[in-house]
């Protein structure tokens, strides 16, 4: 991708949850076609408050697996076009049971997906929610190092969001939430804003001319 194509690009943000803007935010996959409710409750929004030139599509979608998300990603992902592809997925998975070496498995299938389409990746971890057990925890841990280290072996973007909206007074549970689950709106504008500035940290290094 060339340097200077972050002035005007398209950038889908597939997930579940925590992408859509639960639970004050149902995504356009949820409510065609705009989907409703506080636009704030979602990281596109905040994203393109700092780069209105940006178009951020939320594809995001309530509890799914990250196996689910795999299999929207030909009709979410492809038709669009996308300089760039947010993967935000598998606390659903941890939530029902799963364990690690499965959610990585999904994960690189998307990954691989995206580089098929010649799609920059940005990686992100998982983000925690509260009262996790601790069984749920140490398999978020292995994910997201997993992740940590698959993007950096595999040249993809990686954007820690689980630091984002960490409390960091009480380790893996969420600065502020409605419900527990999922993020306040400042949480969602943290997310954001961690994306953003990952994005133009990341063109701000491309040589002029160069690629992705």
């Amino acid at each position: 991708m060339p340097a200077h194509a972050e002035s005007k690009m398209t950038i889908v943000a597939l997930g579940d949850s925590t992408t859509a803007g639960t639970p004050a935010f149902r995504s356009p996959v949820e409510d065609p076609p705009n989907g409703s409710g506080n636009e704030q409750s979602q990281y596109a929004y905040w994203m393109m408050q700092r780069h209105p030139e940006w178009k951020v599509l939320n594809r995001g979608v309530n509890g799914e697996r990250s196996d689910q998300i795999l299999r929207r990603f030909d009709a979410d992902v492809l038709p669009l076009h996308p300089q760039v592809l947010i993967v935000l997925a598998g606390v659903n998975d941890l939530y029902q049971g799963e364990q690690p070496d499965r959610i990585e498995t999904q994960l690189k299938k998307i990954y691989d997906r995206a580089a098929q389409g010649k799609i920059f990746v940005v990686a992100c971890t998982i983000i925690p929610y509260n009262r996790m057990g601790s069984s749920v925890r140490a398999r978020m841990k292995e994910v997201n190092e997993w992740i940590r280290s698959y993007s950096t072996e595999h040249q993809l973007g990686l954007c820690d969001l689980f630091h984002a909206v960490e409390d960091p007074a009480h380790p893996y549970t969420l600065s502020g939430t409605p419900d527990g689950l999922h993020p306040d709106v400042n949480g969602y504008r943290a997310m954001g804003e961690a994306l953003t500035h990952f994005l133009e940290q990341h063109f701000a290094s491309l040589p002029q001319g160069g690629n992705s």
